[in-house]
Order: C-alpha cells, then structure tokens, then sequence
C-alpha cells in the first residue's frame, strides 16, 4: 500500500513539474532578396522576402514594419502589416542610377525590437564617386611629410612582461609625430609585437585603428607566426592606461572628434592622424628585427581609410588589408546618395565651401586612386556605418591590383571567414617576398 501511494505521489509530482515547464524562443526577423548575389541591373525589380520566425518556424499576427529605399535616404515604401504563416513579399521598381536599395523590417513584442535588412545593389561597378579632387592634393601632402621628416623619431619602449608570449616581446611604445595648433609636436603610442628569435629577420605590419578612444593589447597572435606587429592609436595618449579613462575622454574631450577644425584643411583632426601612420612606418623601419622590405597595412572602417591613406602617401608599404573603408566619398549627400562616415554631410549646415574643400584632402577616394601596390578589401552590402554606395565610390577607382571580399549580410563587420581570408593574405604575401 505505501509502495502504491510513493509510486502515485511521485507520478503527480511528474506531470506538475511538465505543465511547469514554460518554451521562450527568440523571434528573428529575416529579410532575403530574390537573387543569390544580391546584384540587380538598372530598371530591374528587386523582390524582398520578410520573414518573421520564432523556433525557426513562421511566426503569424505580428505588426511587422518596413521601409525600402536608398540607402541613407528618405524611404520610398513604408508599410507596417501583419505577418501570416507566408513570408512577406515586398516588389520594389529598381533603381536607375547605380547604387544599393535597402529594405529593412522590424517586429516589436513585449517591450522588444527585432530587426532584418536586405540591401540590393545596383550595378556597384558603376558608382562613381562625388567627391572632387583638389589639384595641390599631392602638394598638400607632400609638404605634410616634409614637416614630418623634419621632426627627430624620439621612440621609446617598455615591455610588457604581462602580454609577452614565450615567441613575442610586446611593448607599449611612442615616438614623436607632427601635431595641432599651438604644439607643432605630438606622440603616437602604440603596442609593438616582436619575435624573439633574434637570429632572423622579419616582415612588419601596421595595424591602424577604427574610431573611437579605447585602449590596445597588441596583435600578438599575427607576430607569433613570424611578424612584426605594430597596433597604434590616433589621439597621442597612452594606449595601456585604466579604461575609465578611456570612457571619459570618448563622452568629454574627444567626442566627435572627427569634426573637429572641418573648416581648416591644415588644422583638420585627421591631418596629424594620418601623417601619423608614416611616422608609425618610420617606427617600424628603424627596428633591427624588420627585415627592411616587407612592410604591410591593415585595418577596418576608420582603420580602412587610414590603411588605404597610409599605402598612397607612403611607398614603402608594398600590400594593404581594407575592410569597411570610412571616409569614402564624404560628399555624396551633395548628390542625394548615401555618403561615407562619419557622414557629416547628410546635414546641410555642414556643406559649406569650407567644409567640403577640406573633406576632399582626406576623402578615401583621393588616397585610392593614388594606390599602387596590391590590396584585398573586404565588406557586406548591409553596412550601415559605411554605406556600400560610398565605398564602392572609392574602389572603382583603384587601378593597382585588387581584390574584394563580399560578406553579402554583413553590417559593419567581417565575418570570421573573411577575418581568417585577409590575416592569411597579408601574411602570406609578405613571408613569400612578394614585396621585393
């Protein structure tokens, strides 16, 4: 009898803890296009499918919105709708300009937003760029580099036991560069990865940063295999310092810094900034360790603009990594199409003569077309931080040899199948000797 009873007890128990059991799923909002390479020709129609899922089964009577147009500009269809157990199919007319159209949709439930985009592109190949190019580009330049040259290196270094591996030395380092107003003269810190065998000699890259103010540990995994690695930052503080501090300066003294002295070619931000890379090849060039003809850049978004800038302005850089370039034809808001970031010009306050005369010195599009070494670039159509339109502004005018990624969803980022793609690239190029 008790046997009976137990048996009975623990039965309720079960089913009690069953009917307890609650399923939270995540709903996704997927927006796919009606070609595989997301490519259209002008005129042609683009149809977008909007599906909304929750454990990867359509999800019906959901308020499902969205807006398609291009990019960066005014949305052409609005609509909010309710979803069914069918995707939604959205017909767009095309477009007849080269350029991308960009549908995305968003779900809201209990107090959360999802979010799926699409972006068609247009025949991409054809963009061409708004921005102008000054004709004393060259000079302008030029004359930077002379001010720089000028300007003793004055490194120092400080390893750092804590981030050093048993194959790499790291330091945290700095040496002089040009600077802004009243200090003619600055600093560029950074993090330097060095093999330890001291028995050979190595190739080097230079690796240059997004935007942002953040701190830096050094690209030790790239030295281990045989490099010399050097991670700069832009705002000539230490790059090893509290993170708190980091964080002050990004909301107080650096914030938007990428605007500052707009009206002022030779006081502009960026002036120091990208002079600054040569001087980090400076750097790099006077290391007994570096094998003296080997010497690579790489970086992404505001690092895309600097790695593409630093291979124009200096010829001992023989192969660059550019993903997400920033910068890229600035003015395009001018023309009614998206323009690159920091996207200044998308206000109209913004384009005064001044303003857009200055941009042009430091637009992405003038440094490509001045490239002359191979370069693997790499990007997704759904980038909404540097819009596909403004970089492909700056590629089509590359005449060295290239060669371009396509993560097609991809926003503002690589894939880890494009991250692995470019490190070996940039590595095996510069272990084989293909730079000599």
């Amino acid at each position: 009898m008790r046997k009976a009873l137990f048996l009975a007890l623990f039965a309720i128990a079960a089913i009690l803890n069953i009917s307890a059991q609650e399923s939270i799923g995540t709903f996704q909002v997927r927006v796919s296009l009606d070609r595989p390479d997301w490519k259209y020709e002008l005129g042609q129609p683009a149809k977008f499918s909007i599906a909304t899922t929750l454990n990867n089964s359509q999800a019906a009577g959901l308020p499902v919105k969205y807006s398609c147009g291009p990019e960066q500009q005014p949305a052409v269809i609005e609509k909010t709708v309710t979803s069914t157990d069918q995707p939604i199919v959205v017909e767009t007319p095309g477009m007849k300009d080269p350029g991308f159209y960009r549908c995305i949709a968003t779900v809201e439930k209990e107090g959360r937003t999802y979010r799926g985009l699409a972006t068609a592109g247009y025949r991409p190949d054809q963009i061409k760029p708004v921005v102008t190019e000054p004709a004393d580009f060259d000079k302008f330049w030029n004359e930077g580099k002379a001010a720089l040259a000028k300007i003793p290196l004055d490194a120092k270094m400080e390893l750092l036991p804590s981030l050093s591996t048993s194959k790499v030395d790291v330091y945290h380092v700095s040496f002089q560069n040009v600077g802004m107003g009243i200090s003619r003269v600055s600093r560029i810190y950074g993090i330097l990865c060095v093999p330890k065998d001291v028995s050979k000699k190595y190739p080097a890259v230079l690796r240059v940063p997004g935007a942002g103010v953040r701190n830096y540990t050094g690209q030790v995994a790239l030295a281990e295999t045989g490099l010399i690695t050097l991670e700069i930052g832009i705002h000539g503080i230490p790059v090893n310092l509290p993170l708190e501090l980091y964080d002050q300066l990004r909301v107080g003294a650096l914030n938007r810094y990428m605007l500052y002295n707009l009206n002022d070619r030779d006081e502009y931000y960026y002036r120091r900034v990208f002079l600054g890379t040569v001087r980090s090849n400076d750097f790099l060039a006077s290391l007994p360790q570096y094998d003296g003809k080997n010497l690579g850049v790489i970086g992404g978004s505001q690092g895309g603009i600097l790695s593409i800038a630093t291979a124009a302005l200096d010829p001992r850089v023989k192969a660059l990594v550019a993903s997400y370039p920033a910068m890229s034809d600035m003015a395009g808001y001018t023309a009614n199409r998206a323009g690159g970031w920091p996207h200044m010009f998308r206000d109209v306050k913004n384009r005064t003569k001044e303003n857009l005369e200055t941009a042009s010195y430091y637009d992405t599009v003038n440094f490509s077309r001045r490239l002359k070494v191979p370069g693997i670039y790499s990007w997704g159509f759904n980038d909404e931080t540097c819009p596909p339109t403004s970089m492909y502004a700056s590629y089509n005018v590359i005449t060295a040899p290239k060669t371009l990624l396509l993560g097609l969803e991809m926003g503002h980022a690589n894939s880890v199948e494009q991250n692995d793609r470019l490190n070996t690239w940039i590595e095996k190029f510069l272990k084989e000797g293909k730079a000599q």
